[in-house]
């Protein structure tokens, strides 16, 4: 009868014990995996590690501007695309309801427009930032979250994307007409009863809207870089990213 308990005892004991060295295993497999990451990192020079980031960043910056620039690449991209202000909402809703739902969705469409074209400028914008990055920004930045290089690249290039794309949105959005789609709009809404009346200043919000989809869409270039190797299309790119 002890026989029959010895079984299941000796083959819980071989489980236990495989288990055991299944996690020991595992354990010695995360800590070799740690010490290479570590002594893959120290094995990149300083030059390196700034070159690394500074491609990325350009890498990261000359796709989203191909992507926003082309026709419909604010319009059809969901993450980015530009709608009425905020403070005109009640306005498009009311004027949809009389039945002006073509003339307000020409509208966006022609805010989208405005923030393409400004975008095809973009580029030569981010280069000064880029190229004024210091060693010691360049390894904070590595080891930082999965958007740190672009929130550096937006605290250094804001005031003056702003500055810079301001004029270049306003001559934008006179080559797309958008006043021809927005005054027949206001007028209309203004005319109607007890509504506050609504004049927003359409090219500070093209132009924040265009700075802000912009750099999600660097923050996405970013984030690829440093998850899949498949992004890191240079080999200054692996070399960096892929001794994280």
């Amino acid at each position: 009868m002890k026989t029959l308990y010895r079984y299941p005892l000796l083959i819980i004991f071989c489980f236990c014990l495989f288990s055991g060295m299944q996690l020991k295993a595992q354990i010695i497999n995360d800590l070799l995996q740690t010490a290479t990451n570590v002594i893959s990192k120290s094995s990149l020079s300083n030059d390196e590690i700034v070159k690394g980031l500074k491609e990325a960043l350009n890498v990261g910056t000359n796709n989203s501007v191909a992507s926003a620039s082309k026709t419909d690449g604010f319009l059809k991209n969901a993450a980015i695309k530009i709608v009425f202000p905020s403070d005109a909402r009640d306005m498009e809703t009311q004027l949809r309801n009389i039945g002006m739902g073509e003339q307000c969705d020409k509208f966006v469409e022609t805010l989208n427009r405005g923030a393409e074209e400004a975008s095809k400028s973009a580029a030569t914008i981010f280069i000064n930032a880029v190229t004024n990055m210091t060693i010691s920004d360049g390894i904070k930045l590595l080891n930082g979250g999965d958007n740190a290089a672009t929130q550096y690249l937006k605290d250094n290039t804001s005031s003056q994307l702003k500055s810079a794309f301001t004029p270049i949105v306003k001559a934008a959005l006179a080559k797309v007409k958008l006043t021809e789609y927005w005054n027949p709009l206001a007028s209309t809404y203004n005319k109607l009863p007890f509504v506050k009346k609504v004049n927003p200043d359409l090219d500070a919000y093209v132009t924040d809207k265009t700075i802000d989809g912009l750099f999600k869409l660097i923050a996405n270039e970013e984030y690829k870089i440093r998850k899949d190797p498949a992004a890191r299309v240079s080999d200054i790119l692996k070399k960096v990213f892929g001794a994280k």
